[in-house]
């Protein structure tokens, strides 16, 4: 029980006054058990943390860097399996993220393309496909999830939204997480689903991301070409300002021809 990080239970006094021992193969052996993946049986709030649904939602989890640290292997070679699943599960995971990014950057492109055939106005097209595609992974991946998690968890709007971010994120609190409320029975496709929206929805996330990047970058890039185009009109017109001011010779040479009498030669 210690290496659980509870404190072993210690006697107590009842209400009149007797002392009660603690049953020491009662709760804190279920509350073992539970920490270690297991069920019991006949249980029908059973939440099955170890069967296929949750041990593949362990395994994306872990691959995707989530983490949420409600599931974690408990034996010696289950843990040794695990460090070198996720050595090379995380960068097949980047590279597969990095495809689907690309994929939906191409779609992206493909259609911006053929809308700027037929409205002749390319940029146009660009810009009203772009915020198009911004729209709609905001709908799948961000705001109509929650309505999801508020049916089948019975949590709030705010918390399905908060849950969402923080997962698409790879941020993982693990404050909430999925199909682990004992109280509920939860449909063999549920982990599955939220599973593949994970990966669709930390591609889009990149691609945002990366968006705001490079709009930042051609921001700054502005700025320092306004500064430089400045400072050039500055320089240009100080080099004319210079070259338009009479010199101190041409003055004297002016001056004396003025002074020459009318009939000198």
């Amino acid at each position: 029980i210690g290496d659980l990080g509870f404190a072993k239970p210690n006697a107590c006094g009842g209400l009149d006054g007797s002392v009660i021992e603690p049953d020491p193969s009662g709760v804190w052996d279920i509350i073992k058990a539970y920490k270690s993946g297991l069920t019991l049986q006949g249980n029908s709030t059973s939440l099955g943390r170890w069967d296929f649904d949750g041990s593949f939602f362990f395994s994306i989890s872990a691959i995707t860097t989530i983490g949420y640290g409600n599931l974690s292997p408990s034996t010696v070679s289950a843990q040794i399996f695990c460090i070198f699943f996720a050595l090379f599960g995380i960068p097949l995971n980047l590279i597969l993220l990095n495809r689907i990014g690309q994929l939906m950057l191409s779609g992206v492109q493909r259609c911006a393309k053929r809308l700027g055939e037929k409205l002749r106005w390319q940029e146009a097209a660009a810009i009203l496909t772009r915020t198009c595609a911004l729209v709609t992974g905001l709908l799948l991946f961000l705001l109509l999830p929650p309505f999801l998690f508020s049916v089948i968890e019975g949590w709030t709007y705010a918390e399905g939204f908060y849950y969402s971010f923080v997962t698409l994120s790879t941020i993982g609190f693990g404050d909430y997480v999925i199909g682990m409320n004992p109280d509920l029975t939860y449909p063999s496709w549920y982990k599955n689903l939220v599973s593949v929206w994970i990966l669709f929805g930390m591609a889009w996330l990149a691609l945002v991301i990366n968006l705001c990047i490079t709009l930042l970058e051609n921001s700054s890039d502005l700025c320092q070409c306004g500064k430089k185009t400045s400072k050039g009109l500055e320089q240009e017109l100080m080099d004319c300002n210079k070259n338009c001011s009479p010199r101190p010779d041409d003055v004297e040479n002016g001056s004396s021809k003025d002074t020459k009498p009318e009939g000198a030669n």
